[in-house]
């Protein structure tokens, strides 16, 4: 492919998310986690670009670049869906497309694919955290504690005020160093931090569906991205099996255990999405749109 292809292409939606595209050919829209941006999907990588597909990154609302929530919304998981489909009829239209998510991201492309998976070629299922709604009020506290705590360190003390909330919460000491320095990159480039710190309190009392059951009617060809617990206990390895277990044409993969966490390997996530939409299960369905 031309270095000409594989410059971004930016573009705004709705006056307020703004994104890239690069690449020409069938659409692989990849969606962030939260507190991240569109750049710590496949960070940075242009290998999907160079397989011949369009991939379409945006920053969700308030985070990155994106304007935060319209007055009288907010940042529950219905208005990310909302977002993502404004973004699929504005770049995307009727053609079917690969759809992939990172953590919340993940969570918002599952939430599309339950309403709308006849227009899904393949789903992309990276780091899943959310395991149906808590019933047990000690967890459910317990958890959305943990999200208003960082919240407060964001706004009380900005990027170092959430890096020692982080901290006190608890890191693995031979991750702690690499994942402080990650955090602080991504979390320098939000416009809105006001927005994100807002966002960490609604996402998390927003479920994006009611229950793991509902995986059970996806019959699509999934892909479900693992990582093991020392680096990245926040997205169990437990939570992904699930996950695979449930979507009935899915297969997981995972880094070996001590490696980097595969979703941390921009190259080697977008050559595993990649190999992915070329399977005949997933390309039948791009070629058919």
């Amino acid at each position: 492919m031309s270095a000409e292809k594989l410059q971004p292409q930016p573009f705004e939606v709705d006056g307020r998310l703004r994104g890239e595209t690069i690449g020409d050919g069938p659409p692989v829209i990849l969606l962030h986690g939260i507190t991240a941006t569109r750049r710590q999907v496949v960070h940075g990588s242009n290998v999907l670009a160079r397989e011949g597909y369009r991939m379409v990154q945006y920053d969700a609302r308030g985070h990155g670049e994106s304007e935060p929530a319209p007055d009288g919304t907010g940042y529950g998981s219905p208005q990310n869906v909302t977002d993502l489909r404004l973004v699929i009829e504005e770049l995307v239209g009727d053609r079917r497309f690969v759809l992939g998510g990172s953590s919340m991201g993940s969570h918002t492309a599952v939430a599309y694919a339950l309403e709308s998976p006849e227009q899904i070629a393949g789903l992309v299922v990276i780091g899943p955290a959310y395991a149906g709604k808590i019933t047990d009020p000690e967890e459910r506290d317990r958890v959305l504690g943990r999200w208003d705590a960082l919240a407060d360190g964001l706004e009380r003390g900005g990027v170092e005020g959430f890096l020692e909330v982080m901290e006190r919460q608890g890191l693995d000491p031979g991750w702690r160093e690499t994942i402080l320095r990650f955090t602080r990159e991504r979390m320098e480039t939000h416009r809105y931090p006001d927005a994100v710190a807002q966002a960490m309190r609604e996402i998390p009392r927003s479920p994006p569906f009611e229950s793991m059951d509902e995986l059970e009617f996806l019959d699509l060809p999934a892909l479900v991205v693992a990582s093991h617990d020392v680096a990245d206990p926040g997205h169990p390895y437990a939570m992904a099996e699930a996950y695979a277990a449930r979507l009935p044409r899915a297969r997981m993969i995972s880094e070996a255990e001590g490696e980097s966490p595969l979703a941390w390997q921009g190259g080697r996530l977008s050559r595993e999405i990649a190999a992915f939409s070329a399977e005949p299960a997933v390309a039948g369905r791009l070629e058919s749109s």
